[in-house]
């Protein structure tokens, strides 16, 4: 069951291919501390949803939007998470107050992890990018944090730029930082979604009509971790973001680990792997790992939760929620619509504030 890259936009509907759809009731793919019966499910009175994001990074819809579609859904509390940047958490903490919604300041960040390489298909070992999920972030302008993602942003800048003239270079003549840049709330917004959609609007002759499957196509031939043009992004590692955020009370948590971390997931595989990369990362400062991931299949969460709870982290979920960027991705629900993430997580993550 290969699958390729570590590219979370990768496959159709963003979930690595060779996954089998989920089967049976909802209650496998909960996330219960250990110990609890899964008869408590059907008395869980609220969920919540702790990946999405919104227009600020590569989401389709605004926070007012977002707020108002988590109380439509009944989430009794939401994380939104854009990429490297908190510039939406006043918006959303607005919102959500108007909607009754309780909201997590949270941010997405682009890091290496080098104490487990990734091989390349020429046999050498380079740094592996990751995706870490930071919750409780301090927005204040002058805080090291902050300082922090905004050395992430110009990272990303230079990524971006870097990655649009590898495009340009391959064909794609008519597109420009300006181009993709008028896609996006602004330059520091632009994400590779934003790249793909110029990318189809100035090229369909390369790239086609855009469809679902041509949208997942274009990340894995060109964009995405294993395609042409494909630009790393950050300098900057698991340990240096800890050493940072924890001291102000920051909570980590490993965003989508299969896609991170493995190249089939095979079920003996996901246990081999992530097992000691999931301690690994809990000896370095991690309190949780995304366990719950709304684009892969409840028999895998269900490991993943396992493998979590073993690991003494916390097992997070997330529907890791685009809009119209991700399609048949639903806020709170996932891929499948069977994502069911309780809100005692959320009471498991403040435990963990320093």
């Amino acid at each position: 069951m290969a699958a390729g890259g570590d590219d979370s936009y990768h496959s159709a509907g963003f979930v690595k291919s060779g996954l089998a759809r989920p089967h049976g009731d909802f209650r496998h793919s909960v996330i219960l501390p250990q110990g609890e019966n899964d008869a408590l499910v059907s008395s869980l009175a609220t969920v919540i949803d702790l990946h999405c994001h919104s227009s600020f990074s590569d989401g389709s819809d605004s926070p007012d939007e977002l707020a108002r579609r988590a109380a439509r859904l009944g989430l009794s509390a939401i994380a939104l998470t854009d990429h490297d940047t908190t510039d939406s958490a006043r918006e959303m903490a607005d919102a959500c107050q108007r909607e009754g919604v309780e909201h997590v300041t949270g941010v997405e960040i682009s890091l290496v992890d080098p104490e487990h390489p990734r091989v390349r298909s020429d046999g050498a070992r380079v740094a592996r990018s990751v995706h870490v999920l930071a919750y409780f972030v301090p927005t204040e302008s002058d805080h090291p944090f902050q300082t922090f993602l905004r050395e992430l942003r110009e990272d990303r800048l230079r990524r971006n730029e870097r990655l649009v003239e590898r495009l340009v270079e391959a064909g794609f003549h008519r597109l420009s930082l300006e181009e993709v840049t008028a896609r996006a709330r602004g330059a520091s917004s632009v994400g590779r979604p934003h790249i793909a959609a110029a990318m189809f609007d100035l090229h369909p002759e390369i790239v086609g009509e855009r469809t679902a499957d041509s949208w997942n196509r274009l990340f894995v031939e060109w964009i995405g971790t294993a395609g042409r043009a494909y630009v790393p992004k950050s300098r900057f590692s698991i340990d240096d973001a800890v050493a940072v955020g924890a001291p102000a009370g920051v909570v980590f948590s490993l965003a989508h680990p299969l896609s991170n971390y493995l190249d089939d997931h095979g079920t003996g595989l996901i246990e081999e792997t992530m097992t000691p990369v999931l301690h690994s990362l809990r000896d370095r400062g991690i309190q949780g790992v995304e366990a719950s991931y709304g684009s892969i299949s409840a028999p895998h969460r269900a490991l993943m939760v396992k493998l979590a709870r073993d690991a003494a982290l916390v097992p997070t979920g997330g529907s890791d929620y685009h809009g119209t960027y991700k399609e048949g991705v639903e806020l709170g629900r996932g891929l499948y619509g069977d994502l069911v993430v309780p809100d005692i997580i959320l009471e498991e993550l403040r435990q963990h504030r320093r």
